[in-house]
């Protein structure tokens, strides 16, 4: 339900990615006055603000507005725009409402039970994962948040679903306060986002809003592994369940036997599982726990985790060309996430880092090199990592993107693989993730 004084006011909404643009057609739509601006003014943003064109809806880009936004009777953030923004600065200081668009489609979805996943990798793995063993249950497959479809387009729709898993952002759950997920599930905890944060503590602050609604009816599943996770759920109210990799807990994996288990049961062959490296046999226990815990039964469970395919950007592989397998894990923009990767490696492999730095330390990745047998770092992060692991690799780097895959491809022998895996963010030659992953497919298939 939308709030009754927003319809005696104004809601600005700052930032006109997926998320804000979402937020403003549907208060539009649903007959609140909306102000929605964007800092920045691209023909993109350009063409987003003729789509939200609406007689209830102001768009304005390049210039946000801040005494508009002071007046406003509540704030729509974009997960993208800094808590430090001077919009919602301007909005903090006049004592205006702010809420993320996650926290907006939670006020509407009342009868749906969420099932929201955080953590600081693997993530939209679990995600997904919980959305396609829910499918195979009988619900509607659905993913949402930061997985990229907005939540509240799901809110729009006048059908609900029951259950829906949402990927939730530590930025998403930074004003989240209405947020109050059935069950909660943390991947993982490592610091990130230090271009974004202060320190590793505002970063864990953000993630532990997950738990601002815990009552007894709530139910946690958690990496039983991480010390950061237990810490951060410690005291919250509700059922706390345990994954573990080697070690008994509500699911494990049973490295002896090779099989994933589920409440001291065998559940399934790690064979049969179609993800690569540790980390993602942690992500299938973690969806098998948050499936169980919504009442799915075990042999549904076990068809969603034999049919799962690996997500694009993710430890995915893309094809051989001449003996030498390329496997596209864009996705790893910090370094915990490469280093998993790194880990996963079953080959000798030529590895491809770099773009922009996230002020990460990459000395840690030098401890999974083992099978790596050339590292070539590109981009703005190239120096960095050379000087950073020079004493653990033999290390080339590259300025451009496409001249790293280029000697990656000359490099890489029969019988090796090629990991993109650059634990960095991608915004000095690309747009996001994506479009560097997708670059990268690209020059593969062209091979």
């Amino acid at each position: 339900m939308i709030p009754h004084p927003w319809r005696d006011g104004e809601v600005a909404v700052i930032g006109l990615g997926r998320s804000g643009a979402a937020a403003a057609r549907f208060l539009g739509a649903n007959g609140v006055e909306v102000y929605a601006s964007d800092v920045a003014d691209t023909p993109a943003l350009r063409q987003t603000a003729k789509q939200l064109a609406d007689p209830n809806v102001t768009v304005q880009v390049g210039h946000h507005d801040l005494a508009r936004i002071a007046r406003a009777v509540a704030v729509i953030a974009s997960p993208g725009v800094p808590p430090d923004a001077a919009p919602l600065a301007a909005a903090r200081e006049a004592g205006v409402q702010i809420l993320a668009e996650l926290d907006l489609a939670a006020m509407i979805l009342k009868q749906t039970r969420l099932i929201v996943i955080t953590g600081t990798n693997g993530k939209t793995t679990t995600t997904a994962l919980v959305a396609h063993i829910l499918a195979e249950a009988g619900e509607r497959k659905v993913a949402a948040g930061n997985i990229g479809l907005p939540l509240i387009e799901i809110a729009a729709d006048s059908a609900h679903p029951e259950w829906l898993a949402v990927e939730a952002s530590s930025f998403q759950l930074h004003d989240a306060p209405h947020l109050n997920p059935a069950i909660g599930v943390v991947t993982n905890l490592s610091p990130d986002h230090l271009d974004r944060y202060p320190d590793k503590a505002a970063y864990y602050a953000d993630k532990r809003n997950l738990f601002r609604n815990a009552d007894a009816g709530s139910i946690w599943v958690l990496n039983g592994d991480d010390t950061a996770v237990l810490q951060l759920a410690e005291g919250a109210s509700g059922s706390h369940r345990h994954w573990r990799i080697g070690r008994p807990a509500d699911a494990s994996y049973d490295s002896e036997a090779e099989q994933l288990v589920l409440e001291d049961e065998p559940l399934l062959e790690r064979a049969e599982l179609q993800l690569l490296g540790d980390h993602n046999v942690g992500n299938a226990l973690a969806a098998v726990l948050a499936a169980s815990s919504a009442g799915v039964d075990r042999d549904c469970i076990v068809r969603g985790l034999r049919s799962f395919q690996p997500l694009a950007h993710r430890l995915e592989p893309i094809r051989e060309v001449g003996g030498v397998l390329w496997i596209n894990d864009s996705k790893a923009t910090n370094v915990s996430s490469a280093a998993a990767a790194l880990q996963a490696m079953t080959r000798r492999f030529v590895w491809i880092v770099g773009g922009r730095p996230k002020g990460d330390d990459f000395a840690p990745l030098a401890r999974a090199l083992q099978r790596c047998r050339l590292a070539i770092a590109y981009g703005e992060a190239r120096e960095t990592v050379a000087a950073a692991l020079a004493a653990a690799a033999s290390v080339a780097t590259s300025e451009r993107f496409a001249d790293a895959v280029g000697r990656a491809r000359r490099e890489a022998r029969a019988g090796e693989a090629v990991l993109l895996s650059p634990a960095c963010a991608s915004f000095d030659q690309f747009d996001n993730y994506e479009q560097r992953g997708d670059t990268f497919r690209r020059l593969v298939e062209e091979m």
